[in-house]
C-alpha cells in the first residue's frame, strides 16, 4: 500500500484528532499530533523541548521555528519514513506549510492531500462547551476561533493554490464523517 502522508485540518472541535487516530489505524500511518510532540519534547527535556517548555510557560504560542524544527525532527524517524503519516494541528500556518514542503522536497516527497474537516463555529463551540473543560470558557473558545480563522484562511488558500486541498463535512455521527473522509482518501489514492 502507498505510503500516505496527509495533513488533517479543522477548527478545535472539529474531531480532528479522533478521525486522525481512526485513519492512521486504517491506512497504516503514523498519527503526528503536534500537541503531542510538544509535551514528548518538553518531557525529554531536549533542547528544543526547554525552549518549547520556556514559551509555554509564559503562555505564548511556540514560534513556526520551533515547531517546524519539532515536526522536521518527527517526520526523520524511522516508523514515520517507512510508514507515511496524518499530520494533526500542523501546519497552522502557510509559512510552516512552506517549511513542511521544503522539508518533504529535500526528500524526494511531497504531500498527498490536505482535507479540511468543516464543521460550523456555532457546532464547535457547543462542542467545546459540552466537554467541560475548564480553559473552555465561551470567551477562550471564541478567542481561540478567531485566532483559528486568522491563521487559517491564508493557510488553506495556500493549499488550494497547489491543488491539494479537499474540504470534508464534518458534521454527523463519527462513522459518517469517517467515511467520506476514507471516500476521499480512497479516491486521492486511486488517482496516484
Amino acid at each position: 500500500m502507498k505510503k500516505l502522508r496527509i495533513v488533517i485540518l479543522g477548527r478545535q472541535g472539529s474531531g480532528k484528532g479522533t478521525q486522525c487516530l481512526r485513519l492512521a489505524e486504517l491506512y497504516g500511518v503514523i498519527h503526528i499530533s503536534t500537541g503531542d510532540m510538544l509535551r514528548s519534547a518538553v518531557e525529554s527535556q531536549s533542547e528544543l523541548g526547554k525552549k518549547a517548555k520556556e514559551i509555554m510557560d509564559a503562555g505564548d504560542l511556540v514560534s513556526d521555528e520551533i515547531i517546524n524544527a519539532i515536526v522536521s525532527e518527527r517526520i526523520e524517524k524511522k516508523d514515520v519514513s517507512e510508514n507515511g503519516f496524518v499530520l494533526d494541528g500542523y501546519p497552522r500556518t502557510a509559512s510552516q506549510a512552506q517549511a513542511l514542503e521544503g522539508e518533504l522536497l529535500a526528500k524526494g516527497l511531497k504531500l498527498d492531500l490536505a482535507l479540511n474537516l468543516e464543521v460550523p463555529v456555532e457546532e464547535v463551540t457547543q462542542r467545546m462547551l459540552d466537554r467541560s473543560r475548564a480553559d473552555d470558557t465561551e470567551e477562550a473558545i471564541k478567542r481561540r476561533l478567531e485566532i483559528y480563522e486568522n491563521e487559517t484562511t491564508p493557510l488553506l488558500k495556500w493549499f488550494e493554490d497547489r491543488n491539494n486541498l479537499l474540504v470534508v463535512d464534518g458534521l454527523g455521527p463519527e462513522d459518517e464523517v469517517f467515511s467520506r473522509l476514507t471516500d476521499v482518501i480512497d479516491g486521492v489514492i486511486r488517482e496516484n
